[in-house]
């Protein structure tokens, strides 16, 4: 299934024009407002060097279910 979308807004100007699979597989940096450093400091604390890895982190899974619980209450 190919899916075509804008992620001019997300991603920083390197990484514009990639396909989806390639921004997952992206270093976290790649996302708007994600610097350098706070790339370093994710790896550091979660392990997290890609994309894919942030949107698969338990952590931030559980984190992002309970504020969607909050706001449907």
């Amino acid at each position: 299934m190919t899916v075509a979308a804008d992620f001019s807004k997300l991603v920083v100007k390197a990484y514009q024009g990639k396909t989806l699979a390639e921004l997952v597989d992206s270093p976290v940096d790649a996302l708007t407002g994600v610097s350098a450093g706070d790339a370093r400091l994710l790896k550091e604390a979660f392990n997290i060097t890609t994309v894919g890895d942030l949107g698969r982190s338990p952590y931030f899974r559980t984190a992002q279910a309970l504020v969607a619980l909050n706001a449907a209450k």
